[in-house]
Order: C-alpha cells, then sequence, then structure tokens
C-alpha cells in the first residue's frame, strides 16, 4: 500500500546567502516549511536558483533531521525535502534499529541540487530541478558505516537492510535506483519525486 504523500506534486550561486525574510512565498511553501518544522528538520531557506533550464524558486538547504545528520548540507525544494524526512523518520531509522539495533547518525549525501542532464540522455535530471538525493552511506550511533554499494556474498544483515531501504523508498518516491540497475548508480542510491501523469514509479 502506498501511502499518501502531499509532498509528490509539485546552479550553485548563492546557496550560502539566507533567503530575505521580506521575500514572499505561496502559501503551498509556507505550510510546506510548517511541515518540515513538524518532522524535526533543520533547514535554511536560501536564495532562490536560476541556471539556465535548472533552479529552484524557494530552495531548502538541509543540515539534519532530527537527530540524523545530513553530510553535506543537501539544497532540495521543501516538498523533496519534506519527502526524504518522512521516509527517513518512518522507514530509514526503524530499519536501523531492527537490523543492527543501533539508530542513525548520519546520512552521507553525494548530490542535491546539480544543473545536469541524466546520465546518457537529453533530459534534465530531477537534480537540475531540486527534487533529488543521492545517498552514498548510512552511518550509524553505534559506529558501523554501511556503504550503500553492492554488499558481499554473505553480508546477509546489510543486504537485507539494504533492500528494506530500496523496498520502503519506492513507497515515498517515483523514483528508487541503486546497485545492480546501471553502472552509473554503482556506488549510490538515487530517489527522487518525478511527477509523471501515468503514476508510474521506477524502483530498480
Amino acid at each position: 500500500l502506498v501511502p499518501s504523500n502531499p509532498y509528490m506534486t509539485a546552479a550553485y550561486p548563492r546557496m550560502d546567502e539566507p533567503m530575505s525574510p521580506a521575500e514572499q512565498m505561496p502559501q503551498s511553501e509556507v505550510d510546506c516549511r510548517n511541515e518540515l518544522r513538524r518532522l524535526g528538520v533543520v533547514y535554511t531557506d536560501v536564495q532562490p536558483i536560476h541556471e539556465g533550464q535548472c533552479g529552484i524558486d524557494y530552495p531548502v538547504r538541509v543540515s539534519a533531521i532530527g537527530s540524523v545528520g545530513m553530510k553535506p548540507s543537501a539544497t532540495l525544494t521543501c516538498n523533496m525535502a519534506a519527502t526524504f524526512a518522512t521516509w527517513t523518520r518512518n522507514e530509514l531509522v526503524p530499519a536501523a534499529r531492527w537490523r543492527y539495533f543501533s539508530g542513525v547518525k548520519t546520512i552521507h549525501q553525494g548530490s542535491s541540487y546539480s544543473c545536469r542532464n541524466i546520465a546518457g540522455e537529453g533530459v534534465l535530471s530531477e537534480h537540475g530541478k531540486g527534487n533529488a538525493l543521492d545517498v552514498m552511506s548510512i552511518e550509524l550511533n553505534n559506529g558501523d558505516d554501511i556503504d550503500v554499494r553492492k554488499p558481499g556474498l554473505f553480508a546477509f544483515r546489510t543486504r537485507g537492510f539494504l533492500n528494506n531501504v530500496r523496498a520502503d523508498g519506492c513507497q515515498y518516491f517515483t523514483t528508487v535506483l541503486g546497485p545492480g540497475y546501471n553502472y552509473d548508480h554503482r556506488n549510490h542510491f538515487h530517489f527522487d519525486i518525478k511527477n509523471r501523469r501515468s503514476g508510474y514509479r521506477a524502483c530498480r
């Protein structure tokens, strides 16, 4: 069953500058930020990003989700930040506790906003819209650092955990790609909230 997700609809210049408090924001963006606060997301509003065909009108820079750090901080749309935070709280943290009896300390991400096309295609990546995040590894409170790369043959616990990450992610994101899908995704999980009219979800 797919949980309802109100956040699925929907250039590095000056990303270190906070947005002016006087900047007017649509009500949907205000509501989304209220949801971020409810979820315990530590974030900063940053200046709009407009870079050719890429950009985010109202970006946020996320540094933590509750006690779970994000390194480096991720620049995203508010919708993507809320979706990722919901998944982290509802699925990732419980899966780590179940498999490793430990909480999650840090999510190490490899790419959030980035103005580029999908590798090998002339189509703008969801990274160029701020709607995607790549996870490289997950560091636990017990000191374990779980690399997303395909685990060894006998790494049963790691394999089970990463299978949970992929399967549970497919309930929240419209795209989940990872090791085993293709060479470009050999070392990370790609999560995005691409809006597809058909409602199709790419989980590979």
